[in-house]
């Protein structure tokens, strides 16, 4: 089994209905990429940042700067 590398796991926490106002532990955080992941797929994580991408420029870029990093520091270690 590969893990999940940075990219599927921030895509996860991009795709999620956590929000970084709900301040959200590392716990949560990890709880929710693994929800998304085995709720939507990788790829169905993916699309559905593009999709945001698409609709919600100006507020998606904000979100994936919150994900990565969010993520990096969940995961750490």
């Amino acid at each position: 089994m590969n893990p999940m590398t940075e990219n599927v796991r921030s895509e996860a926490l991009f795709a999620s209905d956590v929000q970084r106002s709900e301040l959200p532990t590392p716990e949560l955080i990890r709880a929710a990429v693994v929800a998304a992941v085995d709720r939507l797929g990788a790829d169905g994580c993916a699309e559905r940042m593009a999709q945001e991408f698409g609709e919600h420029p100006d507020c998606a870029l904000g979100r994936m700067k919150w994900a990565r990093h969010a993520v990096r520091l969940a995961f750490a270690g």
